[in-house]
């Protein structure tokens, strides 16, 4: 995440945005009525999704470490990364050039940010009054090369150390919308956020002056029944590199080194879904600089679990 880019502006923006969930389901107790007393009409629903996904912790590049990581400070950077994933069911890279930042926006009309190449694909359809912006191709570096990439989400000995990590997505009263939010919170003192292997794996970097351990990617699977009469929203908010893909395809792209950005989908733009069908969701995340680590998700998607990768072989 970009040294010094998450500022108060954003900070107060993160409540009003939201993000999705992923892998094990938690069953949680359910009350009739919200903190208010009003009747909750969600009350059959659990109040908490509990959600296991990979983390992978790296050296930095500084310290002799990957040189994908505290190496690169782009900026918000789309396009980079393939629109499918590949045959092990992770991101690779599209051919040439090093992606594309944003001038204005991609937006829906109810001005959430959405997936950049809507008009591009094929599987995802564009609405009345959506607004593009400009994409404007660059060459500076935004990775390495294809073999550094391919590391990011695989279990690697020499390269990565591996661990499950839980999150929990607590469900809004009197709605059927699940939240997990770990960010930067200006009004405590030192920098908060989203830092699940502090002091762990690899241990904070030589260089940490935070008290966090940095570089570090995160992975999460799950699986849903696609309910087309459904309210059925997905959004995430935080930095870095962020990609989602649901049945393989790629539905959100916030990739690159950046400050706290979100991208929201919704599934019904989805022309490949088919009601009362299951699919996998697929979140792909990484942090790769100092200082900030921001990551908020949102979810009125059913979620079931999914087993996860192993991270003993050589390569998962």
């Amino acid at each position: 995440m970009r040294n010094g880019q998450i500022t108060r502006r954003i900070v107060r923006a993160a409540g009003a945005v939201g993000v999705a969930g992923i892998v094990a389901l938690g069953v949680g107790s359910a009350t009739a009525q919200d903190q208010q007393g009003t009747s909750d009409a969600f009350a059959h629903l659990p109040s908490e999704l509990v959600l296991t996904g990979t983390v992978r912790d790296f050296r930095p590049h500084p310290e002799g470490g990957h040189p994908d990581f505290q190496r690169y400070n782009t900026g918000l950077r789309v396009g980079w990364v393939a629109f499918e994933l590949d045959a092990d069911g992770k991101p690779t890279l599209r051919d040439g050039g090093q992606g594309f930042s944003i001038s204005g926006g991609f937006r829906d009309a109810q001005g959430r940010s959405i997936f950049p190449f809507t008009s591009s694909v094929d599987y995802m359809d564009s609405r009345q009054g959506d607004t593009s912006g400009t994409l404007n191709a660059q060459s500076s570096k935004v990775y390495t090369s294809s073999e550094s990439f391919s590391q990011w989400f695989r279990t690697i000995p020499g390269v990565n150390l591996a661990k499950p990590v839980s999150i929990t997505l607590a469900r809004q009263p009197g709605t059927d919308r699940y939240v997990f939010h770990a960010h930067d919170d200006s009004s405590k003192e030192g920098i908060q956020g989203f830092f699940p292997i502090d002091g762990e794996l690899y241990g904070n970097p030589a260089g940490d002056q935070w008290g966090h351990n940095y570089h570090f990617t995160y992975e999460l699977a799950t699986k849903f029944v696609y309910e087309a009469q459904g309210n059925n929203v997905f959004t995430f908010f935080g930095d870095d590199d962020v990609w989602v893909f649901i049945d393989g395809k790629m539905v959100i792209d916030i990739g690159g080194v950046h400050g706290a950005v979100s991208q929201t989908v919704d599934l019904s733009r989805l022309n490949f879904l088919e009601d009362g069908k299951e699919y996998e969701l697929k979140v792909f995340f990484a942090e790769r600089h100092y200082t900030r680590s921001n990551f908020r998700i949102e979810t009125t998607l059913k979620l079931r679990s999914v087993e996860l990768p192993s991270n003993n072989a050589a390569f998962d």
